[in-house]
């Protein structure tokens, strides 16, 4: 699943090509709002929220989308073949005379006023990745979620928008955390979360993740050498699988 990192780097690049333009072509291929027009709306620009993208317009509407496991935006010249977005799995399409931005498998797509935007985002914890992260309100929300294993709170989108499975393995790793420790067992919270915005953001500069043990299922760990292993989180049909080495990270 695409994670904050992800949705930063989409964000610019709709920037990109659309922030200041005038829409000349509009597609919504989402039932609830296959009829809304945003043709001559010029964009202002995409902000994302943890994993949301709010693309707003001048007109005071705003474009909500999600890209849930398998959505993304691409960016292509207007007028060349992928520009026409004729496949099956394409839900949205902006475009200028000079860019179109083809949103494929998008797992989210609505249209609000700008001003009801917290109707959409407003449940969740603060964005990880924001340029003024309430770190306060995220230490709140962290002590509310109790006992629970470290490794749902990270992943619990009402306590702190923008991490998936990648960097909650990631960020557990390099405080030697086992995944599993109850919450409000960890020593130092502020701490794991700070090491989480510091991966994330390294990626949205270089678009490098630390690739420490996430995926790397039976090969050694890069510190000790034992073989990675693999755990879930919270139970279905909302699972995740959560990789982490055994001897770095032991049960307390």
């Amino acid at each position: 699943m695409p994670e904050g990192d992800s949705l930063r780097r989409a964000a610019a690049r709709l920037d990109l090509a659309l922030a200041g333009q005038r829409l000349t072509r509009a597609d919504l291929r989402w039932p609830s709002v296959a009829t809304v027009d945003l043709v001559g709306a010029t964009v202002l620009g995409t902000e994302p929220y943890g994993k949301h993208l709010l693309t707003r317009f001048d007109d005071g509407r705003t474009l909500h989308t999600h890209l849930r496991m398998d959505g993304t935006w691409q960016v292509v010249a207007t007028g060349t073949p992928r520009a026409a977005a004729r496949a099956p799995d394409v839900r949205a399409v902006l475009g200028t005379p000079r860019w179109t931005a083809v949103g494929r498998l998008l797992g989210m797509v609505d249209v609000v006023a700008t001003s009801e935007e917290h109707t959409l985002v407003g449940h969740l914890g603060p964005d990880i990745l924001g340029a003024d992260v309430d770190v306060g309100e995220l230490l709140r929300r962290w002590a509310g979620a109790g006992s629970r294993p470290v490794a749902e709170v990270l992943l619990d989108q009402r306590v702190v928008a923008g991490l998936g499975t990648i960097y909650t393995a990631e960020s557990l790793f390099a405080d030697h955390i086992w995944p599993w420790t109850p919450a409000d067992e960890v020593a130092d919270p502020e701490h794991l979360l700070l090491v989480a915005r510091t991966q994330m953001r390294r990626s949205v500069r270089g678009d490098v993740r630390p690739g420490k043990v996430h995926g790397r299922l039976r090969q050694p760990c890069a510190r000790c050498g034992t073989p990675i292993a693999v755990g879930t989180a919270n139970d279905p049909p909302r699972e995740r699988p959560i990789f982490y080495c055994p001897h770095c990270q032991p049960r307390p």
